[in-house]
């Protein structure tokens, strides 16, 4: 249990200074994402800044990814807005709390490493279309309070300021690295807006983000059966597509960074992170990729950013709101759409011409997935069931065997190649029973007996050779490939008849 909960790693250099000013500078970009994240789930805006808060410090003190953000999400958003609108605010904080217990539940139970499964084209393809997703976002911000497109001095105004922050957040770093260019490039646009009077969005014009400390709340809802099948599947997809986009993020930050997060004890952080958002009146989160590529950019390393975040969001809307309101959203949205840039994996463009067709189709499908739908976890799924069958169907075509007839008159099939559901075609076109003498060795050597279809497909061959009065013997099966033939006795009739002249891998030699 102590591995889940140890708060430091003690072994950690610390950077104070670019822990403080990441942390600072991610709390400003989180405000008006956690606003609008809240408003596209149909709740309050403080709905998702306490997520945010809540999530971002649970996970920063407990999570197995130091430096890696969490927040209100727009993935989670998309997943609970249908129950927002139906059954209202407190089924959603009963739904959270729930989802939390089952990403913790996988995280003790150790399901973090099934992330393994996901294929690089999938990722390459998540990650894209997570670019897309953030970049078309703060396309709405060049729109005005009536929904319409700006036009004329107001359009300008905004693009220009957009424009700034974007060639301040590129340009910086190759000046100097002393301060986050993100923070310089709001700060630098806040004061402009500021003092020279220029009439623009201000984050302020989102909605108030004013409030005190978050809640403890218990849901109001009836405990009863049809509740529980009212917000169970709800749960399952809010923890499905949170632990996915936290893990897919964990992994990110790891190459970014060349470090290796722990994936398990991330997952219990999100549950316990989300289990606290829905006790204290949170819609939710998991993993933001977005501020966390701002807070590693910015060349933070540790858990003090997140937490130094998460406070400073808590202290804006309790005490700063009035200044943090006077942000210019076209800051923001510069911060957003370098983010986009630097998320977007452009290696994957360079590279298509030297990937495997299967592999490029995974990749565009999940990016299309991703960005059309907004469906991150369907994406994931979508892209690891192809690449399992493209999987399957090369290896079921690379079984062969190599032919034989010893001094002794005895035939030898040496089987190369995984035996299982796709390949016991193949591996059964390849034995000649009438015309194969009197006694037949199949050698596993090579080979590996993978599921029930190979042990039927193993059955079926030897009653064809006893119905002829044949003799066959299977050699050298690996423990447990001779193992789940054992287990599959009571089911189907394998016979496997040793030869005292032949010895396999199972005796004790």
């Amino acid at each position: 249990m102590k591995k889940y909960f140890n708060l430091f790693d003690l072994s950690q250099k610390v950077n104070y200074k670019n822990e403080i000013l990441s942390g600072l500078t991610v709390a400003i970009a989180l405000v008006p994402e956690a606003v609008a994240f809240a408003l596209m789930a149909k709740l309050s805006p403080l709905t998702g800044l306490y997520a945010a808060f809540m999530v971002g410090l649970v996970t920063a003190i407990f999570g197995g990814r130091p430096g890696m953000i969490s927040g209100a999400t727009g993935a989670i958003a998309a997943v609970i807005v249908t129950l927002a609108k139906t059954h209202g605010a407190e089924y959603i904080f009963a739904t959270v709390i729930l989802a939390g217990v089952i990403q913790a539940t996988a995280g003790f139970l150790k399901l973090g490493k099934l992330i393994r499964l996901i294929p690089h084209p999938a990722i390459f393809g998540f990650v894209n279309g997570l670019a897309i997703i953030i970049f078309s976002a703060q396309l709405g911000e060049f729109k005005g309070p009536a929904g319409d497109w700006l036009t004329g001095e107001p359009l300008f105004i905004f693009l220009g300021l957009v424009l700034l922050s974007m060639v301040i957040i590129w340009g910086l770093p190759k000046l100097t690295k002393v301060v986050p260019s993100s923070l310089v490039a709001i700060l630098v646009v806040f004061g402009l807006v500021f003092f020279m009077n220029i009439d623009t969005a201000t984050v302020g014009d989102k909605a108030s983000i004013q409030g005190g400390f978050p809640p403890f709340h218990i849901p109001v809802i009836p405990f009863t059966f049809a509740t529980l099948k009212i917000i169970l599947p709800y749960a399952f997809i809010v923890a499905g597509v949170g632990l996915i986009e936290s893990l897919l993020t964990l992994n990110i930050i790891d190459e970014i960074t060349e470090t290796r997060g722990r994936g398990n004890k991330e997952a219990v952080a999100q549950g316990l992170a989300n289990i606290f958002s829905g006790f204290f009146s949170g819609m939710g989160g998991c993993a933001m990729i977005g501020q966390s590529l701002i807070n590693i950019s910015s060349g933070a390393r540790a858990r003090l950013s997140g937490i130094v975040a998460a406070i400073l969001l808590l202290v804006f809307v309790m005490f700063g709101s009035s200044i943090i309101e006077m942000i210019p959203m076209a800051a923001l949205t510069g911060v957003m759409i370098m983010v986009s840039i630097g998320t977007f994996e452009w290696a994957s463009l360079r590279t298509l011409n030297k990937m495997p067709k299967s592999d490029i189709f995974i990749m565009v499908l999940v990016t299309l997935i991703t960005a059309v739908l907004h469906n991150l976890a369907l994406a994931v799924i979508i892209g690891v069931v192809i690449a399992a069958l493209v999987f399957a169907w090369d290896n079921a075509k690379r079984i062969r065997a190599r032919k034989y007839v010893d001094d002794n008159g005895i035939k030898h099939y040496e089987i190369y190649g995984p035996l299982f559901f796709g390949s016991v075609s193949t591996f059964s076109d390849k034995f000649d029973v009438l015309g194969d003498p009197d006694e037949v060795i199949i050698d596993f050597a090579e080979s590996r007996v993978v599921d029930m279809s190979a042990i039927e497909a193993l059955n079926k061959i030897t009653e064809r050779y006893e119905k002829v009065g044949k003799k066959i013997h299977l050699k050298h099966l690996s423990p447990d490939c001779y193992k789940l033939l054992k287990n599959a006795e009571r089911i189907i009739d394998v016979n496997i008849v040793e030869d005292p002249t032949y010895k396999l891998v199972v005796d004790k030699l």
